[in-house]
């Protein structure tokens, strides 16, 4: 079963103006992870889309998307897959990859129709391709790990870069994540935009019961949205993106735009935040 939600651009002065439930339902994305399901959310900031598929034994096939009007999904487009579950399994381009929890898989333009299947809960981004690149599984180990922060500063983390110059080559679509380690609780610090791209952020590996305080919106005029397990934030060129965390959390970063050097951004220090 597929379902496919659109979500459209929203100009930074609209959004100053949105109460929560608006906020929310423009930025935040719920009930991705369905058992026997692949969900997706197409939106128009550079054509990012994000979504799950969670096979749960069954195996699940994502070809033709009718809102990009190709033949198959992947026509024009490239994808990073991360699976956030247990053992699975990806076929496409006539190859094979299984994933256990952690690992990252790329396929590239014209892959064509993509399986899933085994107990794998499948992370799933795309943006536009403009040419054929070779499909890659990059595990956890092969990942360009960075370690940022201070347990004084709560921010301690570490970053694991996949999708990524430094590992590999991709068209547009630059993909990793971010952990924090025990007892920090900040992830991006200090804040920043990057006006050439547009990014997308996954939460995961968290209780039920916990949340983390997302920050969002222009730096004068930030905004918040409360995010539980498994819900990611579509975050335009023009926001922050930080957060504060109860309680362990991973984040799943993608994003896609006019260029993939990662430290292409635009820092905004606390004092100057409003």
């Amino acid at each position: 079963m597929l379902t496919v939600e659109t979500r459209h651009a929203i100009h930074p002065e609209h959004a100053r103006a949105m109460d929560t439930e608006t906020l929310r339902r423009h930025f935040l994305t719920e009930g991705m992870f369905a058992d026997g399901e692949i969900r997706l959310v197409y939106t128009h900031y550079d054509r990012f889309t994000v979504g799950a598929a969670v096979p749960k034994g069954k195996p699940l096939v994502l070809d033709k998307v009718a809102e990009t009007r190709t033949e198959t999904f992947l026509e024009r487009r490239e994808m990073g897959i991360v699976n956030i579950g247990g053992p699975g399994r990806v076929e496409a381009a006539g190859q094979g990859w299984d994933m256990a929890y952690g690992d990252v898989l790329y396929l590239g333009m014209g892959a064509g129709p993509v399986t899933f299947s085994g107990q794998g809960r499948f992370y799933i981004t795309s943006c536009p391709a403009h040419r054929e690149l070779p499909c890659r599984l990059i595990t956890v180990a092969e990942a360009k790990e960075l370690r940022l922060g201070a347990a004084e500063t709560s921010n301690k983390r570490i970053i694991r870069q996949f999708i990524h110059p430094l590992v590999m080559e991709s068209c547009q679509l630059v993909l990793g994540y971010t952990s924090l380690e025990e007892g920090s609780v900040w992830n991006t610090i200090p804040s920043h935009v990057h006006d050439r791209r547009m990014e997308a952020y996954l939460y995961h590996g968290m209780a039920p019961e916990s949340r983390v305080l997302h920050l969002m919106g222009e730096p004068q005029e930030t905004r918040h949205v409360f995010v539980a397990n498994e819900q990611a934030v579509i975050s335009p060129s023009w926001s922050i993106h930080s957060g504060a965390g109860i309680g362990a959390y991973t984040f799943i970063w993608a994003m896609a735009g006019d260029n993939v050097d990662y430290t292409d951004m635009d820092f905004i220090q606390p004092e100057d935040l409003r």
